[in-house]
């Protein structure tokens, strides 16, 4: 399993992560981020992909 991490303080809810990870991350009817703290190890290029593409980089993977 992989643990994700994000920096709700950082996070400005821009969305990125929702394109990357989509079945990790999205956003709420009122445009605010919610995410999966654990995912499974297939899906770990998305979330590395998520990660980079953060522009607030509020998300990070917990080894």
């Amino acid at each position: 399993m992989i643990k994700i991490e994000v920096d709700m303080n950082q996070c400005q809810n821009y969305g990125q992560c929702v394109f990357e990870a989509p079945d990790n991350f999205k956003l709420n009817d009122d445009d605010e981020l919610e995410y999966v703290a654990e995912a499974p190890d297939s899906e770990r290029d998305n979330i590395e992909a998520a990660v980079d593409v953060c522009p607030m980089q509020a998300i990070r993977i917990v080894e």
